[in-house]
């Protein structure tokens, strides 16, 4: 199963609520974190809603 590698390369301030929810939710709590999630549904529907805030690409 594939993994995403998830950046957050834009910072949060500023951002509106329900956003900085979803990055905590995702574990980004720094600018320039990386974390690594598996390649699900949910985790995608979240890095929809934080396209412009993330980078995000597949790792094995």
């Amino acid at each position: 199963m594939a993994n995403l590698k998830i950046t957050l390369v834009k910072s949060l301030i500023g951002r509106p609520e329900t956003e900085r929810k979803t990055a905590r939710a995702l574990g980004l709590k720094k600018l320039h974190a990386e974390i690594i999630r598996p390649d699900t549904p949910v985790i995608r529907g979240q890095v929809k809603k934080l396209a412009h805030l993330v980078k995000c690409e597949e790792v094995e």
